[in-house]
């Protein structure tokens, strides 16, 4: 598992859950010779990275992709309206 930052340990986060649920965690937790915390700590911190990456990753097809690149090597001619709006600035 990857480690979480030794920062965050001192940061609080309080939960609830169904018996069944905390069994099964602790089940899984002892399997992995983790503590609960530790276990729920990882697993989340491992979520909530996929879940952050899969928000901030744009996914284009090829011809998408060649069509972005072609206007950022060579963007369009600033409009009239462009021109004075950052004039204005």
């Amino acid at each position: 598992m990857t480690a979480v930052s030794p920062k965050t340990e001192s940061a609080r986060i309080n939960l609830r859950t169904s018996p069944e649920a905390k069994a099964l965690i602790e089940r899984a937790a002892a399997i992995m010779g983790s503590t609960v915390s530790s276990f729920m700590l990882q697993n989340a911190y491992e979520a909530a990275s996929r879940v952050v990456a899969n928000n901030d990753t744009l996914m284009l097809s090829q011809e998408a992709f060649e069509v972005f690149i072609a206007a950022c090597e060579k963007p369009a001619e600033p409009t009239e309206a462009l021109i004075k709006l950052m004039a204005q600035r």
